[in-house]
C-alpha cells in the first residue's frame, strides 16, 4: 500500500496519465458510486440518482480521454520513423524533429537522413524547401534614397515652419 501511495505521489509530477493515476481516479469514481448509491437507498432521493449519472459520465469522459491520448502517443511513435525512397530508389530512414534556436526561440523541422541533419524539404527536392512565387517581381527600396519624402528631417522642418507662422 505504501508503495502504491509513492509511485501515486510520484505520478502526479509525472506528465501524461500513468497507470497508478488511472487506478486511483478509477477506485476514486468507484467509492463515489457506492456513496451515492447508498445515499440513494437510505433518503430515497432522485437528486443522489441525477449525481450518479453526472460522476458516471465523469468518469467514462476521463476514461475516454485517457485512451485517446494513448492512442495519440502511439501514433506519434510510429511517425517519428517514416520510410521513404531517396532519388536513387534506394529506402532510407527518416527521423522527424524540431529544433529550437534558444537565442531567438524559433523552431525549424529537421530530417535526418543518412547520418546528416537537413532542414525539412531539402533532403527530398534538393533545395531549400522555399519554393519562389513565379512571375512576381518586388521592387525594393535603396539605402541611399535621398528625395526626402521619406525622411523625418523634412518633416520636423514642416513643423517648425508652421509652427513660427501660427505665432
Amino acid at each position: 500500500m505504501s508503495n502504491f501511495m509513492t509511485d501515486l505521489f510520484i505520478s502526479i509530477f509525472t506528465p501524461g496519465p500513468t497507470s497508478t493515476l488511472i487506478t486511483a481516479t478509477n477506485a476514486s469514481f468507484l467509492a463515489l458510486q457506492l456513496v451515492l448509491f447508498a445515499l440513494l437507498i437510505a433518503t430515497y432521493s432522485i437528486h443522489f440518482l441525477i449525481l450518479s449519472f453526472l460522476s458516471a459520465g465523469l468518469w467514462w469522459a476521463i476514461n475516454w480521454f485517457v485512451s485517446e491520448l494513448r492512442l495519440q502517443n502511439e501514433r506519434e511513435r510510429k511517425g517519428k520513423q517514416t520510410h521513404a525512397k531517396d532519388g536513387d530508389g534506394r529506402e532510407s530512414v527518416r527521423k522527424r524533429e524540431v529544433e529550437v534556436d534558444a537565442e531567438t526561440e524559433t523552431e525549424t523541422e529537421v530530417e535526418e537522413v543518412g547520418g546528416q541533419r537537413l532542414p525539412m524539404g531539402t533532403a527530398a527536392s534538393g533545395g531549400t524547401g522555399l519554393s519562389e512565387p513565379q512571375g512576381m517581381l518586388r521592387k525594393r527600396a535603396s539605402a541611399g534614397d535621398a528625395s526626402g519624402e521619406t525622411s523625418t528631417d523634412s518633416e520636423w522642418e514642416k513643423v517648425d515652419e508652421d509652427s513660427d507662422k501660427g505665432r
